[in-house]
């Protein structure tokens, strides 16, 4: 069943998921309060170091960015298989509201039903070279698709050419399977103010923004561009 967080999500403009690898993370309460007032939901890049080349956010970072706000936090979980299902364990402990494991663990249906049993929104990510229609059998289980459009857990990287493609599949999957509950599609990877549109056009419903926020100086002013963005 569809939790009341998610069916509050914007529905007629591009919802603001904001990454906080990309605020100053010596200073990420400062920032978190800068960005604030525009976010919908933060996103938390977490990796082992194994699953990709970097070694992202842990539960106690989550435990602490919890407690100063009340905004939905979404986990991005990227670990090895032989450790997902103690991770979601922790980070649900830490207070995630929606964890996403990756398709390409090979014990991801067992995952997505981990976090469902701890009481959470449960997600699907995907790297930029799998294929799209594998959500196609798991979308009655969860609640976000995040598609990747660059290479997995490596920031300043280009918007991989086959991103607009796989964008545009995914959301007719989701739309032909008529799913009685909210599925958000999500761009993450080479958000920038030339794709943003494009990714949009083609599906996206959110945008994980990084340094696309966190480096502007009128922020304000650069949400509102992102809330104008013309629907698909």
């Amino acid at each position: 069943m569809t939790t009341p967080w998610i069916a509050q999500l914007p529905d007629d403009r591009l919802i603001a998921e904001i990454s906080l690898w990309s605020s100053d993370l010596a200073r990420m309460a400062d920032d978190m309060q800068r960005i604030e007032p525009y976010t919908d939901v933060y996103h938390i890049d977490a990796s082992d170091g194994h699953f990709t080349p970097a070694f992202l956010m842990f539960p106690d970072q989550v435990a602490a960015v919890r407690k100063l706000t009340a905004k939905p936090l979404h986990v991005h979980l990227m670990a090895h298989e032989s450790i997902v299902l103690s991770q979601i364990e922790q980070f649900a402990d830490a207070g995630a509201d929606l964890i996403s494991v990756h398709v390409e663990n090979a014990n991801a249906a067992e995952a997505v039903s981990a976090i469902r049993k701890r009481g959470l929104q449960a997600g699907l990510a995907l790297c930029v070279e799998t294929d799209v229609t594998v959500i196609a059998n798991q979308l009655e289980y969860v609640s976000f698709i995040t598609l990747l459009g660059t290479r997995i857990g490596v920031k300043g990287q280009g918007l991989d050419d086959s991103a607009l493609q796989r964008m545009q599949q995914a959301r007719q999957i989701i739309d032909d399977s008529a799913m009685t509950h909210r599925v958000i599609l999500a761009a993450d990877g080479g958000i920038r103010e030339h794709t943003v549109p494009d990714l949009r056009s083609h599906g996206a419903d959110t945008i994980v923004m990084g340094s696309l926020a966190f480096n502007e100086a009128d922020v304000p002013a650069r949400m509102q561009w992102v809330r104008d963005q013309p629907a698909y």
